[in-house]
């Protein structure tokens, strides 16, 4: 009887042993399909990444970021309004330059893309940017997420991180642009991002490409460059003003 019960604890645990061994390599097998498929997302996003890339250089975004904000900044000037939809055209021109700093910024790109998109849509309800914001007033929405006002606010940021970027470009001597990308973030960013995030853009920062790759990507030269950054930041301060004063006059605050 004690031998019949040794045998049956003996296959008891060859039972258990193989069990353990099936689980481990179930669980290796699941491992390996996640990280087959994360390879995948993440190669699909990356050539999604170097196409639009491409595309940018091939338009000299900076050129038309500086000829678009001019043009704001001179009917801010001129009539005290902006229109969604000048808005949204002249927003859509900036977000390659998040991704000209390098494929670990592209987080950023992602963001303020969704933002313009949303305004782009609502330049076919709104005419100006004040309508738009006056009537998630009206309907109480305004901090709702997704709310128009709310991402008219985040595009604000992502415009202010360029200037201030832009700024300490143009202050910075030598090649490198990483002390410049980290105080842009620094002043406009840190405060809004939680500590995960604010980490992953230190790390992120050893990647960033140095002031003429950034030049390259951009299909321009420092001189050229350095003139259309002053353009625009000479022109984003008046529409940034005109934004903030918008928010401020319906005692909306804008550090939300």
């Amino acid at each position: 009887m004690a031998s019949n019960n040794e045998q049956h604890g003996q296959q008891r645990n060859v039972f258990k042993a193989g069990c353990g061994l099936l689980t481990c390599f179930s669980a290796t097998a699941r491992k390996e399909q996640q990280q087959m498929t994360h390879d995948h997302v993440d190669n699909n996003t990356e050539e999604i990444i170097r196409r639009r890339s491409r595309a940018a250089v091939d338009e000299k975004p900076l050129c038309k970021i500086a000829d678009a904000f001019k043009e704001l900044a001179n009917v801010v000037i001129s009539e005290n309004v902006i229109e969604v939809a000048a808005f949204s055209r002249a927003c859509s021109f900036v977000a390659p330059l998040f991704g000209s700093v390098g494929f670990h910024f592209q987080f950023i790109e992602m963001d303020y893309v969704t933002k313009v998109n949303d305004i782009a849509e609502a330049s076919k309800s709104f005419k100006t940017l004040q309508s738009m914001v006056d009537q998630d007033v009206q309907t109480n929405s305004v901090r709702n997420q997704g709310s128009h006002s709310r991402n008219l606010l985040k595009i604000k940021r992502g415009l202010d991180f360029l200037k201030v970027l832009f700024e300490q470009v143009l202050l910075t001597e030598g090649n490198s642009i990483r002390e410049a990308i980290s105080k842009a973030y620094t002043q406009i960013f840190n405060s809004y991002h939680g500590w995960a995030l604010r980490k992953a853009v230190s790390v992120r920062l050893h990647y960033i490409p140095t002031k003429q790759q950034l030049y390259r990507n951009l299909r321009t030269d420092e001189s050229e460059a350095r003139v259309l950054m002053q353009t625009y930041i000479s022109a984003s301060l008046h529409l940034l003003q005109y934004i903030e004063k918008i928010f401020l006059e319906r005692e909306l605050g804008i550090d939300w």
